[in-house]
């Protein structure tokens, strides 16, 4: 019954996800160059609001588990596993009063509605990761402009999503170099449960009565003498969440 149940769902949630983009693709233009940052991204924030009212139409629980308040004086480095599209709406959603930018590849600079509008102009980084120094440098000045204006990052190091859950082996180069720019930002590892059941057989059907959970850990502080063990470290908690 389930599986008959899913495909009527995952057109109606896709019809109203659709709409959303749509929809809110002119009101980001319209705030973003009329009213400023802090217009755009209540704009932004109130799409993903949406957004992660369609997954539940599919039934989809979507838990946050947070044991200690962030401190909101600092620059924080979310670092997450990736499983899907949909590990991005509840984080920013959870995450927006933390201003938290992505780390993003340069394919979605255009061609998708609201997101790649925000991500090019709601002070993101799109980068291209065939062109390593060139990406290096702008993670640098990237990591530079986030302390400066006291915003916090959110990046998924694997590099790509897991299509089975399994989490893959961390690139370290971008990491260290927000690392690098951002010494006194505070770490806080993510890990993302069950997302990846969303592209089990593609985005369609998509699944119903998902558990979609993130869990956040205790942030800490960077040692930049040994920022390999950090990452090392970073590594082993966020898997340890995985309920693999």
């Amino acid at each position: 019954m389930k599986t008959i149940l899913s495909y009527p769902l995952t057109l109606v949630f896709y019809l109203c996800f659709g709409s959303l983009l749509v929809f809110f693709h002119p009101l980001q233009w319209i705030a973003h160059n009329l009213f400023g940052y802090k217009a755009h991204k209540n704009t932004v924030d109130l799409l993903n609001f949406f957004i992660l009212r369609c997954l539940n139409l599919l039934g989809t629980r979507i838990r946050f588990k947070q044991f200690t308040a962030f401190p909101e004086d600092h620059s924080i480095i979310f670092v997450a596993n990736h499983q899907s599209t949909f590990d991005i709406p509840p984080l920013i959603w959870h995450l927006r009063k933390y201003h938290a930018k992505f780390v993003s590849k340069i394919e979605l600079e255009k061609g998708i509605p609201s997101v790649s509008f925000n991500l090019k102009h709601g002070g993101s980084i799109l980068i291209n990761r065939k062109k390593s120094k060139e990406a290096i440098d702008k993670l640098e000045a990237f990591g530079k402009r986030l302390t400066e204006k006291n915003h916090s990052v959110i990046i998924f190091p694997e590099g790509t999503r897991s299509k089975n859950g399994q989490m893959r082996k961390f690139h370290r180069s971008g990491l260290l170099a927000l690392l690098k720019t951002m010494p006194n930002a505070y770490i806080v590892p993510i890990s993302i449960n069950n997302s990846w059941k969303f592209s089990q057989q593609n985005y369609f059907p998509m699944p119903i009565g998902n558990d979609l959970s993130f869990t956040f850990h205790e942030p800490f502080n960077i040692n930049q003498n040994k920022k390999e063990e950090l990452i090392d470290t970073l590594q082993s908690i966020i898997k340890k969440g995985l309920n693999l």
